[in-house]
């Protein structure tokens, strides 16, 4: 039978490898995310005949979309490296503001990304006529 200090002894490498992959697709998808939207930014912006300030508004959306999702994967890891780290009130405290910063960028991309908050979607898509059911 295993005790508890022997389960987080077992569980510490694998948590701690699972936080380093989250952490770096994260950051891979950040970098991704950020070259895409540029690449298409400027290939709308030169050809196809929407203009600069449509193609930037889309850049914007399209920027905010993978800084976004790099991010619920960084808040991911953190979780993730809870199970890795010895909890005491100083790492709590700790990954608590970190989570809360993560979560506060989060909800402004989304708001900044959709016009609305993000509990205000599915209302807003059921009140609409075009939406099927």
């Amino acid at each position: 039978m295993t005790t508890d200090s022997g389960l987080s002894a077992m569980l510490g490498p694998v948590a701690e490898a699972a936080k380093v992959s989250a952490e770096a697709a994260g950051i891979t998808v950040i970098i991704l995310g950020a070259l895409i939207a540029t690449a298409r930014f400027l290939r709308d912006g030169y050809s196809s005949g929407i203009g600069w300030s449509a193609a930037y508004e889309r850049y914007r959306a399209a920027l905010g979309r993978g800084i976004l999702l790099g991010l619920e994967l960084l808040v991911a890891a953190d979780i993730i490296g809870t199970v890795a780290a010895p909890l005491d009130i100083q790492s709590i405290a700790a990954l608590g503001l970190i989570v809360l910063i993560r979560t506060f960028l989060s909800f402004s991309l989304e708001v900044e990304i959709k016009g609305h908050w993000p509990w205000q979607g599915s209302d807003r898509r059921r009140s609409s006529p075009d939406t099927p059911d």
